[in-house]
């Protein structure tokens, strides 16, 4: 059995590891360069660590293990919104881009089921591939095989970087919904802090400008620096169709969500979990892998990737909503409603497994 796919991004590289370590040969196509992500961070929820550690690759050395999300509002001031915690266990990971990235690379390059061909307009059509998986936002398969989608812009961009602080046990990550938009300080390590902060109507921001924001929510590094920053649009999209014959779409292609509760890399791992598998069994029964693996997938994940991805959007909409009309009611009602500790432990659940049903 041999897979294409399209693209050499974090997602892509996943995937591949997980199908070649079920001795699938895998070809990647993609360009020479590859993706810049500089101080980029991803968040991953602990099941997915461990799935990721049993089924892909072991990435307990690169990961920082937080045990605690404390949710804040600038409507109730420095007053806590919502606290997650797990004393006995961590709640989730924050690794960086580029670890994770070359940790991947380095691991597949060893592999005799993997291969990287340069990208060539035809190339795809020249050897036979029982499934072609494309992950590449803005390639030409995508543009068209894969144009229809829901899709929705928030009218904001979300800016990241890094600062560099003294020394602090640093294991509890923060969310603050701010006046312009919510704010994220993302632990890396005891010295290093990821952090995400996602600004309306603000595409061209000087540096010192958004230093000063951060400093004002700062609470409790003493900053020593900062990384440069980066900047994207913020998109919600949701495709119509997963597939195309034998085509498959994959990881951003299919959902992209506001980067609010740190979940679209979550999203795609649980693909790959449901991906890998029904190849698997399909495989362990003598079937063969066409196009009816990608539609065996379609049926089991896009209700559920639409739901979560609505939620997602729903989270951000209440608190933009809280936020616009200053009222203290709003958020006073859900701080009451998540101390319940029924309702916050299922909350942990979604945020750590997705919807299972």
């Amino acid at each position: 059995m041999k897979v294409c796919i399209l693209d050499n991004g974090i997602t892509s590289l996943t995937l591949a590891k997980a199908l070649v370590n079920q001795k699938i040969y895998v070809d990647i196509i993609s360009n020479k360069n590859s993706p810049t992500m500089a101080s980029r961070t991803i968040g991953i929820s602990r099941s997915n660590v461990e799935f990721f550690n049993s089924y892909i690759l072991n990435i307990d050395k690169i990961i920082w293990k937080l045990n605690k999300i404390e949710i804040f509002t600038d409507n109730l001031k420095n007053e806590k919104l919502i606290d997650f915690e797990d004393n006995k266990n961590y709640l989730f990971s924050i690794v960086k881009n580029s670890d994770l990235y070359q940790l991947l690379k380095k691991d597949l390059v060893k592999n005799k089921y993997f291969k990287q061909i340069n990208l060539n307009k035809n190339l795809i059509f020249d050897k036979k591939y029982n499934l072609i998986i494309n992950t590449n936002y803005f390639s030409p398969i995508a543009k068209k095989y894969f144009h229809k989608k829901i899709l929705k812009k928030y009218n904001s961009f979300a800016f990241t970087t890094t600062i560099k602080h003294e020394k602090i046990l640093n294991k509890t990550a923060s969310q603050i919904f701010t006046q312009r938009g919510p704010l994220a300080f993302l632990p890396i390590s005891n010295f290093e802090t990821s952090v995400v902060y996602s600004l309306d109507n603000l595409k061209n921001i000087k540096d010192d400008y958004l230093y000063s924001l951060i400093k004002k929510y700062n609470l409790k590094y003493k900053i020593k620096g900062f990384d440069k920053i980066q900047s994207i649009e913020l998109i919600s999209s949701s495709l119509r169709s997963y597939y195309h014959e034998n085509i498959l779409a994959f990881g951003d292609m299919l959902h992209k969500i506001h980067p609010l509760a740190g979940q679209g890399f979550n999203m795609t791992i649980r693909d790959i979990k449901i991906l890998i598998n029904i190849i698997t069994k399909k495989i362990d029964l003598g079937l063969p892998i066409n196009y009816l693996v990608n539609q065996e997938f379609e049926s089991k994940c896009k209700s559920k990737n639409y739901i979560f991805s609505n939620g997602i959007d729903y989270v951000y909409e209440f608190f933009n909503f809280e936020r616009k009309t200053h009222s203290k009611l709003l958020s006073k009602s859900v701080k009451l409603l998540c101390n319940n500790s029924m309702i916050n432990k299922f909350f942990t659940r979604i945020a750590d497994r997705g919807i299972n049903y």
